[in-house]
């Protein structure tokens, strides 16, 4: 049985390179704080400029951002920018 590639090293290593730079949420341009809940709708998650439903790089720091939650599940699988639809809580 192949291993979910989610779960590996080098995806690990992507997701804490870029959470460890700080950023805002490429999305509403908010603060994501480190250390909420992974559940929390305000979490950090990483983002991937090309969906991976699109042929993006899964590992390619290149096409990963960071954003909170709730934005990137209101992305979904669209590329490009939408405006943010929900109230800032910061």
């Amino acid at each position: 049985m192949a291993s979910n590639p989610r779960n590996g090293r080098p995806y690990r290593r992507l997701v804490a390179a870029q959470k460890a730079l700080g950023l805002p949420c490429a999305r509403c341009g908010g603060y994501i704080n480190p250390r909420l809940d992974p559940r929390s709708g305000w979490s950090f998650t990483l983002d991937h400029i090309v969906p991976l439903s699109r042929g993006g790089s899964l590992l390619d720091p290149a096409n990963a951002r960071s954003m909170h939650r709730r934005c990137n599940s209101a992305r979904g699988n669209r590329t490009g920018t939408q405006p943010m639809k929900t109230s800032r809580r910061w």
